[in-house]
């Protein structure tokens, strides 16, 4: 398969980015704009040439060399790439657009054992990347072209057939999915054909000089309801708080609204500021010191993060443990979908993004990838000190004592399991974690114990909760047997359950009652 490149109403084929037509030297061209999408790079002179995946552009300092994968070039006289010929396309979200495929990119070529070029087209938000293979030595592997909007364009995409895959910061709303079921496009929550790519969290972030560290859901409801207008109403700096948003369809604001106003419909107080995306939005936050935004995890550019205060008085730090948890008020999936008729590159594709060789690409893209990481536990962590100033009755402050006792033997790891109410199925990314955990635990030295410890909503009673925990940990730790098999010889297993205390998030909501029932995974390597 040939790239080809427009220049002046003329088309050229070359055998990928890296061999397209040079403007002849002297002839006669244009001012073009180069721009980076963080708006960093913004260089306007006159174009010169397309050479090596770089534009050339002269300016009063001189020729300047700049990387296509940094900057999309703007103007009449700039290079127009052909994407139409793209073996794979894919489209919707820009947390995972912007952020995460440049990158993704990348890896992918190490994986194929190809010689990678990554640029950005003349549309904006748009990447086009191509693959020769043998390191570059090879042949034409083809190309993959990336669209960046929002969530909602990944299922639009699909649906009509103009991307083969789709990139969503939020899963499949049922209306969706039925559309692409109605249109023949097989299950789109089947795990065939929707893929947990990582896990992120929705940060708030402020500018460096504001003094705040932490801030309530219900100070964020009402500085994007308009009720909150200075930041002196919050015990910060007498200055007007300029409150940055991001279109609907961005899946950033679909998380950021519902776990903010819940069903509710707010008007945006005339002080909001829309952004283009989320580049812009932490570049506004950096550079006025009023501004607040919420942007993804990758996205804070420098901003302030704000830990964030539930409804319960519960504060969560948006570290990537908590990420991978789920115990982030605002953490979220990335996900990507594909229909049940893909081809084999975008089967192929999305197989590297679900292989361990991808996690450390996302990890270097700022992104939390679903790799298993292990924190220690102790008697001055945050969890231990709200368990010990519990006000509980003797009976539950048994249990507590007994949840320490375990708890500070042991790290945990942030595999965490969760179950829909009244299931006893693992949900859609345990059964990608469970894979994870029998690799991790695979190496292992001998005699390490591993306790699953199993948790609850608060609905019901105490003693039946604490039974159901049980019953969860101890289902676990048999379908942990069961996958690892003679991998998991070495390790010793347990299973506890402490029912409703320790909850990681209110019990008030359905949402806060998901993330309270689940396994936790605790591990002491006698180390």
């Amino acid at each position: 398969m040939k790239h080809v490149l427009n220049y002046g109403g003329v088309a050229v084929r070359a055998a990928g980015l890296a061999a397209i037509m040079l403007l002849p030297f002297g002839a006669s061209a244009g001012e073009v704009a180069l721009k980076s999408a963080d708006g960093t790079v913004n260089l306007v002179g006159e174009f010169v040439e397309f050479k090596d995946d770089n534009y050339v552009i002269r300016t009063a300092l001189g020729d300047l060399r700049i990387a296509a994968s940094r900057v999309r070039c703007e103007g009449a006289d700039c290079p127009v790439f052909e994407t139409a010929s793209a073996n794979v396309t894919i489209a919707g979200s820009d947390t995972v657009g912007l952020g995460l495929m440049p990158l993704l990119m990348s890896g992918y070529g190490g994986f194929l054992n190809a010689e990678v070029s990554v640029t950005n087209t003349q549309v904006e938000n748009q990447i086009l990347a191509s693959f020769i293979g043998d390191g570059g030595f090879g042949d034409d592997l083809g190309s993959i072209l990336v669209t960046s909007t929002g969530s909602g364009d990944a299922f639009k995409t699909l649906l009509d057939g103009s991307a083969s895959i789709g990139m969503a910061s939020r899963r499949i709303t049922p209306e969706e999915a039925r559309a692409l079921r109605d249109a023949q496009k097989g299950n789109m929550v089947s795990i065939e054909q929707e893929h947990i790519i990582a896990v992120d969290s929705v940060v708030v972030i402020v500018n460096p000089s504001n003094p705040l560290d932490s801030i309530s859901i219900q100070d964020l409801q009402r500085i994007y309801s308009g009720e909150v207008t200075n930041w002196s109403q919050l015990g910060g700096a007498d200055e007007p708080i300029i409150p940055m948003v991001t279109g609907q369809e961005s899946g950033t604001t679909n998380v950021f609204n519902n776990r903010i106003f819940g069903e509710s419909v707010i008007a945006l107080p005339p002080s909001a500021t829309m952004a283009r995306d989320l580049n812009e939005v932490s570049q506004s936050v950096n550079d006025y010191p009023g501004a607040i935004g919420y942007v993804g995890y990758a996205f804070q550019r420098g901003a302030k993060a704000l830990t964030l205060v539930n409804e319960c008085g519960i504060a969560v730090e948006a570290d990537p443990f908590s990420a991978k948890t789920e115990e982030y008020t605002l953490g979220r999936r990335l996900y990507l979908y594909n229909t049940s008729d893909a081809d084999e590159a975008t089967k192929k594709f999305i197989e590297f993004t679900q292989a361990k060789e991808a996690d450390a690409v996302i990890a270097k893209a700022g992104f939390i990838d679903l790799g298993i990481k292990e924190r220690a536990q102790s008697m001055d962590s945050a969890r231990a000190r709200t368990l010990l100033t519990a006000k509980v009755d003797d009976f539950e402050g048994n249990v507590i004592r007994e949840m320490l006792a375990a708890m500070t033997e042991s790290s945990r790891l942030s595999t965490t399991f969760r179950f829909r109410l009244g299931s006893s199925s693992l949900d859609e990314r345990g059964v990608a974690d469970m894979a994870r955990l029998v690799d991790y635990l695979s190496t292992a030295p001998q005699g390490t114990k591993v306790t699953m410890v199993g948790f609850t909503d608060d609905i019901g009673a105490f003693e039946s909760n604490r039974t159901l925990s049980i019953e969860r940990a101890q289902q676990t730790v048999a379908e942990l047997k069961a996958a690892g098999g003679s991998r998991l010889s070495g390790i010793e297993f347990e299973a506890l359950g402490f029912g409703d205390i320790a909850p990681s998030a209110c019990n008030s909501s359905e949402p806060g009652r998901a993330i309270n029932r689940r396994v936790e995974v605790w591990i002491n390597t006698g180390g």
